[in-house]
């Protein structure tokens, strides 16, 4: 079930980390991952899981309707911290709000998690990020003119609304991933509504606009959890070129199938941070 628009988030958010901890016997978790679409074998190189349930079973969370989104949350331990792996995402072109797509962000702040990883698949803008390539997300261009913190202002005990993103994605998060992997690139990721993809014209603005990297998600996903004090790292894999730049057009089963492909080694690049941040 989605969330009610007139209630509110934050209770909801609380109540949703209630059940975790009640179902997964783990009183707080201290770092949330977010799997973009097709990387859910990227969850198994970060260890064995010791409870995973359908995020459903915890209020709040609807089902995804997209391909590479199992839907399914896992608990488990590595490198001496408690780690809570969401294995896919719901998104605002699924007809979802603002807040039923950052209610997973919400509850893994709720029940403990300071540090939010976020990935996802994307839209390679630049010929010389090729297809299979991981880069850590720098910032971020907002354009799906919508705000998880929009509407009725956080309750007392929350920080006020007007967040301040100019570090949302974490300097030094993205230094440590880097003494792990110093081949990885970076850059500014754009966020559109879609479901659709982008037009030829559409990508020659974003490249205008300093866009690396164009997709669907994780904005809002980053801003809500900015705004709840996490400190927050993004990582995008270019599973597509985007409109105009490569041969053909572009399907949602060659994004799923690109993040099926680089999964394993985005898993290892994920247990190599998490035992680098320890």
């Amino acid at each position: 079930m989605t969330l009610d628009p007139n209630g509110d988030p934050f209770a909801a958010a609380r109540r949703s980390a209630a059940l975790l901890a009640e179902q997964s016997g783990q009183d707080r978790h201290d770092l949330a991952i977010v799997l973009g679409s097709g990387w859910a074998p990227a969850a198994d190189g970060l260890g064995t899981a010791s409870f995973e349930l359908p995020v459903t079973a915890l209020g709040g969370f609807p089902r995804p309707t997209v391909a590479g989104h199992t839907g399914t949350v896992r608990s488990l331990e590595l490198a001496g911290l408690r780690v809570l792996v969401f294995l896919g995402r719901v998104h605002l072109y699924e007809g979802h709000s603002p807040a039923t797509v950052v209610h997973g962000v919400r509850t893994a702040v709720a029940a403990g998690c300071t540090t939010v990883v976020l990935t996802n698949a994307a839209g390679g803008l630049r010929v010389e990020n090729p297809v299979g390539r991981p880069l850590l997300i720098s910032d971020h261009l907002n354009l799906t003119a919508m705000s998880p913190l929009s509407g009725a202002p956080p309750p007392q005990g929350y920080n006020p609304r007007f967040v301040d993103l100019t570090d949302l994605y974490s300097a030094r998060l993205r230094s440590i991933a880097l003494r792990v992997d110093p081949s990885l690139g970076q850059g500014v990721y754009a966020g559109l509504s879609g479901p659709h993809y982008e037009t030829p014209a559409e990508v020659a603005m974003l490249q205008g606009l300093g866009a690396d990297l164009v997709g669907m998600s994780t904005v809002l996903e980053a801003i809500a959890a900015r705004h709840l004090g996490a400190e927050v790292l993004g990582l995008s894999l270019v599973t597509n070129l985007a409109a105009g730049l490569g041969h053909g057009g572009v399907e949602h089963a060659q994004v799923v199938a690109a993040g099926a492909a680089a999964a394993p080694s985005v898993g290892s690049l994920l247990a190599g941070f998490l035992r680098a941040l320890s």
